[in-house]
C-alpha cells in the first residue's frame, strides 16, 4: 500500500483521517512462540526496521517564526529504525499474565539527518484477556498506555487515564489522544499515527505515516 507525498500532506495538515491500516495475525501458536513464551500477533514485530525509500512524513505543530507560523501544519519527510526484542513475561496482581516486546524507536529528519524523536517502551500482549497494550515514553515529559484488541486491525488508542504528562505539557502542548494503526505484511510494516494535541491555544492533530522493512544484522 503506498500513499502519494501530496495527497498525505493534504490530508494531514487539513486534519483528515489517514487510510485505516491491517495487521495479520500469525497463522498458528508455534510461529507465536518465543523461548518457550507466546507473544501472540506481537511475534511478528520482533527484529530491525528500517525506513523504506518511502521516507515517512511528520505533520507537526509549527514553531513561532517558522514557515508556516505558530501552529500552522509543518510537514518534514523524516527516515528512522525500530528494534523490537522479546523482553519476557510479566504477572500483575496475580492473575494478569503478560509476555511483551521491548522497543527502542529513533526518527530523523530528512532534511538535515539530525534525530527530532526518540521512543521507548513496549508492546504487550495479554493472551487471557486478548488485548495488547503499547506502554510507552518519550523525553518531553509524556508517557502513554495505548490498548487495543489483536483482531485484523490493530489498532491501539489512550485516552485520559492512559496518558501522563508534566504540568508544563498538560498546560501547554497537551496530548489529549494518541491512536496508532499498525500493518505487517512479511518483512514490511506501515503505521499511521495520530495525536490530537492542545497547543499554541487550540487543537492540532499531529500525524505520522512510515513504510519499514525488517533487516537483517
Amino acid at each position: 500500500m503506498k500513499f502519494s507525498r501530496s495527497l498525505l500532506v493534504a490530508s494531514a495538515i487539513a486534519g483528515l483521517m489517514l487510510p485505516a491500516l491491517y495487521a495479520v495475525a500469525a497463522t498458528s501458536e508455534t510461529e507465536t512462540v518465543i523461548n518457550g513464551l507466546d507473544y501472540g500477533p506481537l511475534a511478528k514485530f520482533v527484529g530491525t526496521w528500517k525506513t523504506q525509500d518511502d521516507e515517512g512524513l511528520d505533520v507537526a505543530p509549527g514553531r513561532e517564526g517558522s514557515e508556516v507560523g505558530k501552529g500552522g501544519g509543518a510537514a518534514s519527510p523524516y527516515y528512522e529504525t525500530i528494534r523490537f526484542t522479546p523482553a519476557g513475561d510479566a504477572t500483575n496482581a496475580s492473575s494478569q499474565h503478560l509476555t511483551a516486546i521491548f522497543y527502542h524507536q529513533m526518527v530523523f529528519r530528512k532534511s538535515d539527518k539530525k534525530q527530532f524523536h526518540d521512543q521507548v517502551g513496549y508492546l504487550i500482549y495479554d493472551k487471557a484477556n486478548q488485548t495488547i497494550y503499547n506502554s510507552f515514553c518519550i523525553p518531553r515529559a509524556v508517557c502513554v498506555v495505548a490498548t487495543g484488541k489483536p483482531d485484523t486491525t490493530l489498532t491501539l488508542t489512550a485516552q485520559n487515564v492512559g496518558i501522563g504528562q508534566s504540568d508544563y505539557m498538560a498546560a501547554n502542548d497537551k496530548t489529549e489522544k494518541f491512536t496508532v494503526t499498525y500493518e505487517l505484511s512479511g518483512n514490511t510494516m506501515q503505521y499511521t499515527q495520530e495525536t490530537i494535541l492542545h497547543v499554541y491555544g487550540k487543537p492540532f492533530t499531529h500525524t505520522d505515516i512510515s513504510t519499514l522493512t525488517r533487516v537483517k544484522e
